[in-house]
C-alpha cells in the first residue's frame, strides 16, 4: 500500500479559537522548511470569498493559507463553502461552483452526500504536497451536529487524519472547554486526537503551567504548546464578521466609515484602506449612526443586496447618508453597495429574494437587474481617472447600466466598470480588492487629499514571517510534524 501524504487537522474548542490563523502561521513555517505545503478546509462558512484562478469560490482564509504556503489558491482548498443569505439559509458552493441554495434544516440533511467532493478535493491535493494543514470548523463538541458531519471529526475519520485541538484561553475556560470537547467526543474520535494547544495567551506563560498538568489529567493528551497573543497577526485579513470590531487605534484625522450590513460580504477588501497611517477606518455597528465626521463613507459588499438595503434603511443608515453627501462627503459603493447607490434593482426572478423592483439610494444615475450568471473572475486593467494599474475579482450576480457609467471607475481589457456621479463625489464599482494594490489605492485616497503610506503586500508578507517566528517560537513543530507522519489510510480515495 501507498504511505498516505502526512496530513494534521487543527480543530478548535469554539468558532473564532484562531484556527485560521494558526494554520496560516504553520503553513509558512513548514513551507520555510522545504516542504510543499497544501492548506485544506472541508467546509467553510463565510461571505468573504476569494476567487481561484480557475474563476471558483472559496474562503478568504483559505486563500491568505494559500498564500502562507507560497503556492495558488484552488477550489479544492475549501470544497464546500457556505455563504450565508439569511439567518436560516445560505448558498452552497461545492468545488468552488454554484451548488444551489439550502436552508439549514435541508443542508443537515444533504451534507453527507457532501463527503465524497470533499474527499476528492482532499486527494487532489494530497498528491501534490509533502503535508496537507487542514482546518476544521466551528467546534467537535458540537455533538448536535455529529450526523453526517463533514467539517470536524466525520472528515477526520472519513481521511484517517490526527487532530489537535486548539483552545481559546482569551474567552476564558478554557481548561473546562478542553476537557468538556474530550468527554463529548467518542472513543473513535478521541483516538484521532494527538495533543491539544493554548492560544491567545495574555500575560506569563508560566502561570499557566498548572493548567496544562490539570488538562493533560483530565483528556490524557499532551500539551503541544502554549501561544502568546500575536498583535500583528490581526494585520492578516480576517474572514468572520465577529472580528469586525476589533480595536483599530488611529489618532488619524480622516474618517472613512463603512455601516456593519447584516449579509456584509468580502469585508476584507477595507483592510489595506484600515492599516494606512493616514486613514482611521470605522465599522459602525446597527444602532449607531454613521459619524458625521467621516470624510468617506463606503457601502460594502453583501450576500443579499435587497435584504441589506432594507437593513441600511431599518437603521436610518439612508438618512445619514443622504445628510454625509448633502454636506459635501464622499461616497463610495463595492459590488452589491454599488447596485444599493442606484435608483432601482429589479429581481423578476427572486434570485436576490422574494420577486420584484425596489427603489435604490438614488445617488447614482443606474439601475441594476438581478439577471444573468454569476460572475466570478480575476480580473486587471486601470484606475479610469489616472491610468493607475488595478486589480481585483468579481463576485457578483446582477447587470448594471445607466448614464453615469459614461463615467467608469475602472476600465477591464477595454471594459468599464462602475460609475462616478456628475460631481465625482459619488462611485460605485464591481470590483473586490481594489485597495489591495498600493498603486490603486494611493490614486483614489490622493483624490480624497491623502497621503498613501501603506505598502500592503510586503506588510503582509512581513505578518506571516512573524506569525511563523512567533509559532516556531511557541509550539513544537517537530512534534506535530511527527504527528501528521503517523497518518495512516484505509481508504485509497482519501489520499
Amino acid at each position: 500500500m501507498t504511505t498516505p501524504t502526512p496530513a494534521l487537522m487543527i480543530q478548535g474548542t469554539c468558532s473564532n479559537a484562531g484556527k485560521s490563523t494558526l494554520v496560516a502561521g504553520l503553513c509558512r513555517v513548514l513551507v520555510r522548511r522545504g516542504l510543499r505545503v497544501a492548506p485544506f478546509k472541508p467546509q467553510n462558512m463565510s461571505n468573504n470569498a476569494a476567487v481561484t484562478v480557475d474563476g471558483g469560490e472559496i474562503g478568504r482564509a483559505q486563500a491568505v493559507q494559500a498564500r502562507a504556503a507560497r503556492r495558488s489558491p484552488t477550489v479544492h482548498m475549501n470544497p464546500v463553502l457556505l455563504k450565508p443569505e439569511t439567518d436560516t439559509g445560505a448558498q452552497v458552493i461545492v468545488q468552488g461552483q454554484r451548488f444551489g441554495r439550502l436552508g439549514a434544516k435541508n443542508f443537515l440533511d444533504k451534507k453527507a452526500a457532501l463527503l465524497p467532493h470533499v474527499l476528492d478535493s482532499f486527494a487532489r491535493l494530497a498528491r501534490d504536497a509533502d503535508i496537507v494543514l487542514i482546518e476544521g470548523a466551528g467546534s467537535p463538541a458540537e455533538i448536535n451536529l455529529r450526523a453526517g458531519d463533514i467539517a470536524n471529526m466525520g472528515f477526520a475519520q472519513a481521511a484517517n487524519v490526527p487532530v489537535v485541538i486548539a483552545g481559546d484561553i482569551e474567552r476564558g475556560g478554557v481548561i473546562a472547554s478542553l476537557a468538556g470537547t474530550h468527554l463529548v467526543l467518542d472513543d473513535s474520535e478521541r483516538a484521532l486526537v494527538r495533543g491539544y494547544l493554548i492560544n491567545k495567551f495574555r500575560g506569563d506563560v508560566s502561570l499557566f503551567d498548572n493548567g496544562l498538568v490539570a488538562i493533560t489529567e483530565l483528556t490524557g493528551w499532551p500539551s503541544l504548546g502554549v501561544v502568546p497573543w500575536l498583535p500583528s497577526a490581526a494585520l492578516l485579513p480576517a474572514e468572520d464578521a465577529v472580528d469586525l470590531d476589533r480595536a483599530r487605534a488611529s489618532e488619524a484625522k480622516r474618517i472613512i466609515a463603512v455601516p456593519m450590513l447584516a449579509r456584509i460580504a468580502n469585508f476584507d477588501d477595507l483592510d489595506p484602506l484600515g492599516l494606512e497611517p493616514g486613514v482611521k477606518l470605522v465599522f459602525v455597528p446597527p444602532g449607531s449612526p454613521i459619524p458625521a465626521e467621516a470624510d468617506v463613507v463606503i457601502i460594502p459588499g453583501s450576500k443579499s443586496t435587497l435584504g441589506d438595503l432594507a437593513f441600511l434603511r431599518a437603521q436610518g443608515w439612508d438618512i445619514d447618508i443622504a445628510a454625509h453627501v448633502r454636506r459635501g462627503g464622499h461616497l463610495l459603493g463595492l459590488c452589491g453597495g454599488y447596485q444599493m447607490l442606484g435608483r432601482t434593482i429589479a429581481d423578476p426572478d427572486g434570485v436576490d429574494g422574494a420577486p420584484g423592483t425596489v427603489d435604490g439610494l438614488g445617488f447614482l444615475d443606474i439601475t441594476t437587474i438581478m439577471q444573468g450568471d454569476k460572475s466570478t473572475t480575476l480580473v486587471s486593467g486601470t484606475h479610469s481617472a489616472t491610468g493607475a494599474p488595478v486589480e481585483g475579482y468579481e463576485i457578483h450576480l446582477g447587470r448594471t447600466a445607466g448614464a453615469d457609467c459614461a463615467r467608469p471607475v475602472v476600465t477591464i481589457a477595454g471594459r468599464p466598470d462602475g460609475a462616478i456621479s456628475a460631481d465625482g463625489r459619488v462611485q460605485g464599482t464591481y470590483l473586490h480588492g481594489l485597495f489591495t494594490g498600493d498603486a490603486f489605492r494611493k490614486a483614489w485616497l490622493a483624490g480624497l487629499g491623502i497621503a498613501s503610506q501603506l505598502a500592503y503586500d510586503s506588510q503582509i508578507e512581513s505578518a506571516l514571517d512573524a506569525l511563523a517566528d512567533h509559532l516556531e517560537a511557541h509550539l513544537d513543530i517537530d512534534a506535530m510534524l511527527a504527528i501528521a507522519r503517523t497518518r495512516h489510510s484505509t481508504n485509497a480515495s482519501a489520499a
